[in-house]
């Protein structure tokens, strides 16, 4: 995925604070959280969790407004986790793991394989969703640990997802 240079300054930015040993440790934890709460649901396809901004240390950009740790089943197919935000940009990186999150451009679902390797590119670690773009997620071999930013707080966060009954309605649903 290529980022305009506004684009790539901000992710370069949330890239450096989660390099930070200080960021790690106290991410660590919420992935053990969400790694035992996706356990005892075999019937979810991921879990996740908030993560406090403070976390962080420094000041973020403005435009982020909420952060989560969300982590992804291997073999989960990919129409099971499909979703969109109607009110959020959302910015994601690859923690731990791999995987594809694909998203829904040009009448098709185009490919952004992400891996965990810190010494990558930042175009093989992040990918950049526009507001209301559906997006999904092929897992394969081990579950996928990934950290993403909103530009809406947390308590706001919408997700669309497809109707069961009519795939071209959208049932909406807050994270929190």
């Amino acid at each position: 995925m290529k980022f305009n240079p506004d684009e790539t300054g901000l992710l370069q930015r949330l890239d450096a604070l989660l390099q930070r040993q200080a960021v790690k440790d106290a991410i660590e934890p919420i992935v053990a959280r969400i790694e035992e709460k996706l356990a005892a649901q075999p019937e979810s396809w991921m879990a996740w969790e908030s993560v406090p901004l403070d976390l962080y240390v420094e000041a973020l950009p403005a435009e982020i407004q909420s952060s989560w740790v969300f982590v992804l089943r291997a073999g989960a197919p990919p129409e099971a986790e499909r979703h969109r935000h109607p009110n959020s940009r959302q910015r994601v990186v690859s923690y731990r793991g791999s995987g594809d999150l694909q998203a829904w451009r040009d009448n098709g679902w185009q490919s952004n394989p992400l891996e965990s390797d810190a010494s990558a590119s930042l175009e093989s670690r992040w990918a950049s969703i526009p507001i209301n773009v559906w997006h999904q997620v092929v897992v394969t071999n081990e579950d996928w640990v990934v950290v993403s930013f909103h530009t809406v707080p947390a308590d706001a966060l919408l997700e669309e997802r497809p109707d069961s009954g009519d795939p071209s309605l959208a049932r909406q649903r807050h994270y929190l």
